[in-house]
């Protein structure tokens, strides 16, 4: 039997289990990929909020990053939430003798309850030390504002933003227009060569949480597959859909989608 493709999420765990490392795993699995973890926060959060968030030591973080792919190796890395300027370099430190291996940079700034998940500090690292080394950066539009300056109000803005991420260095940048107004979603996905819209319908839904991570993930689960990019962004924008669409309802607030769609959930 083939083996899966490997992907490390590096990541914060979140007990509510719809974004972070738990949604990584989730989305991971249901799309044929072994997934592999290195712990950079332990949140206290449920559907309604963010109430602790707790980083792990600097050593502890590059220690599970260098033993994994030390070991186990990985085809593709997925990036979310970091949290400090000091995580950031610390992952970037310990990625160096990797940079041959796909990565997905998920910018993770804001919790879906509006809780901040980065410090400024870390916005600048983000920027100078993993962005110019990303294959993929997924930034949601007010994300993507803020490491680029532009206002992101229009597709034509998200197009313009994504272009500004990839003269900053990334290989193609995916900004997420689920923010902006009106009842369709457009995602833009520009490279050096190209430009692709996702469009849908926006799901009247509140199980909104942990669409980002998810999203990111399911992309990084088709570049280590060896799809072609466009593919894996189209795939993992289908799979979003389809876990929105599907979602079991759990939680008094912001609750999580279906990730366990392919596997009859």
């Amino acid at each position: 039997m083939a083996k899966p493709a490997r992907v490390l999420s590096i990541a914060g765990s979140d007990s509510g289990g719809g974004a972070g490392l738990q949604a990584d795993i989730k989305t991971l699995s249901a799309l044929n990929c072994y997934a592999m973890t290195a712990v950079t926060a332990i949140t206290v959060q449920d559907t309604t909020d963010v109430y602790g968030v707790h980083p792990v030591p600097l050593d502890i973080i590059r220690e599970q990053i260098t033993r994994v792919l030390g070991d186990i190796g990985a085809d593709a890395i997925k990036i979310g939430m970091l949290g400090s300027d000091d995580i950031v370099g610390t992952v970037a430190g310990a990625l160096d003798a990797h940079k041959s291996i796909p990565l997905v940079l998920d910018t993770v700034m804001f919790a879906k309850g509006g809780a901040t998940l980065l410090n400024d500090g870390g916005v600048e690292a983000l920027k100078t030390k993993l962005l110019p080394h990303a294959d993929l950066v997924t930034p949601n539009a007010p994300e993507a504002a803020i490491l680029t300056g532009i206002r992101v109000e229009t597709a034509d803005d998200l197009v313009q933003a994504a272009q500004a991420l990839v003269a900053l260095g990334a290989k193609a940048a995916l900004v997420k227009g689920g923010h902006l107004a009106g009842p369709m979603l457009t995602d833009a996905l520009v490279t050096a060569f190209d430009v692709h819209f996702f469009e849908a319908w926006r799901i009247d839904t509140d199980s909104t949480h942990g669409t980002g991570c998810t999203l990111a993930s399911a992309c990084a689960a088709g570049i280590a597959q060896g799809m072609e990019l466009f593919d894996a962004v189209a795939r993992a924008h289908r799979y979003v859909q389809d876990g929105l669409r599907t979602a079991p309802g759990f939680g008094q607030g912001s609750g999580p989608l279906n990730h366990m769609q392919k596997l009859k959930f």
